[in-house]
């Protein structure tokens, strides 16, 4: 099985596209880090939705600087660039993505979308994502507990 996954941020806005048969691609970059300190480093991943993912309104939500959680099929293309010299390009096929914060990371949280169902993205209503969540330190107490 071929599954890779990862979070990143996108390095562009994504690119909507259409083929001349009328299926939809939505293609993106994603710069994925590694490392901490003087070993950091930066992976540019280019991942693409196809057909009924890269329609509706998920484009909008896919914008530069927004941070997401990829999985998806992985290919490694080498080709020659201009000058001939062998280049290597890591590729996804986008099977789910999810949406993991705003663009300025401040915890804007979405929902997941997967293939071929209706887009889930949708933008937290709060800065708090665990505002849904049930306040424990507010239960009463039980101190009958034998552990």
């Amino acid at each position: 099985m071929n599954v890779y996954s990862f979070t990143g941020r996108l390095a562009r806005d994504c690119e909507q596209r259409f083929t001349q048969s009328g299926m939809a691609i939505c293609s993106f970059s994603v710069a994925v880090d590694y490392g901490f300190g003087d070993n950091k480093g930066t992976n540019w991943i280019r991942a693409s939705l196809f057909g009924k993912r890269a329609e509706g309104g998920l484009p909008q939500y896919l914008k530069k600087g927004t941070q997401v959680a990829i999985s998806g099929e992985l290919r490694i293309r080498e080709y020659d660039d201009k000058e001939g010299v062998k280049r290597t390009s890591v590729e996804v096929s986008v099977d789910k993505l999810d949406l993991i914060g705003g663009r300025d990371g401040g915890g804007q949280s979405g929902g997941g979308y997967q293939g071929g169902g209706q887009q889930q993205a949708q933008p937290a209503k709060q800065n708090d994502p665990f505002a849904d969540q049930p306040d424990f330190n507010s239960a009463p107490v039980d101190d009958d507990i034998p552990f």
